[in-house]
């Protein structure tokens, strides 16, 4: 069986907040970089929500981890 292929247009549905490309590139920019010793799950613009899906998402290597790594990265560079 195939696992869904998601994308960080479809985490930023789940999440709940604006999905277009603009509108995540904003986002990623507003937001970092994170500082190295951050880890996105522990940002603060995370509602407790958001944070809880992130986590979970990442604690059980489910099918959003990979997305939910890559927006990790972006967050860290240095835009």
């Amino acid at each position: 069986m195939d696992s869904p292929t998601h994308d960080l247009k479809g985490l930023f549905d789940q999440l709940g907040l604006d999905s277009n490309e603009k509108a995540i590139d904003d986002f990623i920019a507003r937001h970092s970089p994170l500082a190295d010793d951050k880890k996105l799950i522990d940002a603060d613009f995370w509602t407790p929500q958001q944070a809880g899906f992130l986590k979970e998402q990442l604690r059980e290597d489910a099918d959003w981890a990979h997305v939910v790594d890559d927006l990790n990265l972006r967050m860290h560079q240095i835009h």
